[in-house]
């Protein structure tokens, strides 16, 4: 799916590094799951959460209730849904919202590119091509602050970047990464994905990416940003 900040791009070297020491039956969680396209790549016990809930209710309906959504989507009801959004079912609301510029929450219509690029198509293959890959995974819809983490589970962590565009909901980063040195403290394993870490934190690996975050990409030069994971030393 795309997703504004996915790391689907990065999943073939950043996974191997994240679940290199996992063992069996050990549940990987991942707080911000987002598009997930992360953890459509693991095996074995997941657990996706984010608190945009229509979000999750689109992946509920889309994996567990055998859901087809719509191949396509007119602009007048795109701009309908966006501006009448109670008057819809959330998984609808966000299947429509999130195939916007970049990924991004109802940041504009994509309007198809006759003969050369069919976003609405695109954007029903990829969602569906994940669902197969989605089958068992642990559904949750609540603040990461809230999370109820088994015991000794591998943490993958995708939050919204500092000093970047802003996603609908306002996020603490102070906060966000002592509850990062509270979960490592516990025995869990934590990896974050982001392009800065506090002193206590050492980069595992980083790799120059080119993005804009912004809902006119296509209009814009893209920038060179060094994408890192990050674990907590301690």
């Amino acid at each position: 799916m795309k997703y504004m900040g996915s790391k689907a791009r990065f999943a073939k070297a950043l996974l191997p590094i994240i679940l290199k020491d996992r063992k069996e039956n050990q549940t990987y969680l991942e707080p911000f799951a987002g598009g997930m396209n992360m953890i459509d790549k693991v095996d074995g016990i997941r657990i996706a959460n984010d608190q945009h809930q229509e979000l999750m209710a689109m992946w509920q309906a889309l994996i567990y209730d055998n859901w087809d959504p719509p191949q396509s989507v007119s602009e007048e009801d795109y701009r309908h849904i966006k501006y009448n959004q109670d008057e819809y079912p959330k998984h609808m609301v966000a299947y429509v919202g999130f195939n916007s510029f970049g990924g991004k929450w109802f940041a504009g219509y994509r309007r198809d590119k006759e003969g050369k690029r069919d976003y609405w198509g695109e954007h029903y293959r990829n969602i569906t091509k994940q669902v197969p890959n989605l089958e068992g995974v642990i559904l949750s819809c609540k603040s990461y602050l809230e999370l109820i983490i088994p015991d000794d589970s591998v943490i993958y962590c995708d939050p919204p970047y500092a000093s970047t565009t802003k996603y609908r909901d306002s996020f603490n980063h102070e906060k966000f990464w002592e509850w990062c040195r509270q979960q490592s403290r516990a025995g869990h394993q934590v990896f974050v994905s982001e392009y800065n870490a506090p002193e206590d934190f050492k980069c595992v690996w980083e790799k120059p990416a080119k993005t804009t975050f912004s809902w006119h990409a296509e209009n814009l030069a893209p920038k060179v940003a060094l994408e890192r994971l990050f674990v907590f030393e301690g």
